[in-house]
């Protein structure tokens, strides 16, 4: 039988990587902000494979998860509060658009 944690810990870097390749190769910040939550969601995983020995989940790594989820979940109500507020006012999501006008 295949142990759990080295199975998780492969799953939660693929995770990671599909997450920044969305950040990074992505033009539109919606997309952007959902790379970032996939990678998110990857540490979750790899808090909680690591937690578990022998059968038994630590109450320590699923306090630290759900405390990340309450964090994440506010993080992106903020940001997309936030985008809500950038394409009323610009018209766009576009990335790259945003940027420039910064200066």
């Amino acid at each position: 039988m295949v142990e759990a944690v080295p199975l998780y810990a492969v799953v939660s870097a693929i995770l990671i990587l599909i997450g920044l390749y969305a950040v990074m190769a992505s033009r539109n910040i919606v997309k952007a902000i959902l790379g970032i939550e996939v990678i998110t969601v990857a540490v979750n995983l790899n808090i909680l494979a690591f937690g578990y020995r022998g059968g038994v989940s630590d109450p320590l790594a699923q306090s630290m998860v759900f405390t990340s989820i309450a964090v994440g979940a506010a993080v992106a109500a903020i940001l997309l509060s936030l985008i809500i507020h950038a394409y009323r006012h610009y018209g766009t999501l576009d990335l790259r658009k945003l940027r420039r006008l910064r200066w």
